[in-house]
């Protein structure tokens, strides 16, 4: 099993504002509480490593987590490993890969400003399978 930790959480109240930073969330069976994205669908919640993020630096200094509109950014999980229907542990919730890499919507500010966005690449969309709380510094796990 692959573990790592979760080193922020990111919400927005619309789509297409700029995630926030928040030091805890409670995991609803659609989503994050309060985040827009939200809802009854495959995408409930977008997770990225801050390791892609890191890297990314070199093409735009000032990125940091939640830029690339991730709701839970993590450290020590290679996503790119990950397929769709494995299931995570975050916190106190379970979680099932729905997608991998998503396109970027029309006016994504960051492949505007440098050309490129690793959402598309990096990306992992997931469903809620078991509600819970997730804070700053809690465990994430690759599970089975």
């Amino acid at each position: 099993m692959k573990k790592g930790i979760i080193v922020s959480i990111n919400l927005s109240a619309k789509k297409g504002e700029k995630k926030m930073p928040v030091r805890s969330v409670m995991i609803t069976e659609s989503g994050l509480a309060g985040d827009a994205h939200s809802g009854d669908w495959h995408r409930q919640i977008s997770l990225l490593g801050i390791e892609s993020i890191e890297i990314f630096k070199v093409k735009l200094a000032t990125i940091a987590p939640g830029d690339f509109a991730e709701n839970i950014t993590t450290r020590g999980i290679d996503w790119e490993t990950v397929k769709v229907g494995t299931r995570i542990s975050a916190g106190k919730t379970i979680l099932e890969v729905s997608q991998i890499g998503k396109e970027c919507h029309h006016g994504c500010s960051i492949r505007e400003k440098v050309g490129d966005c690793v959402m598309p690449k990096e990306g992992i969309f997931a469903k809620v399978i078991i509600p819970g709380t997730v804070n700053i510094g809690d465990a994430v796990q690759i599970l089975g």
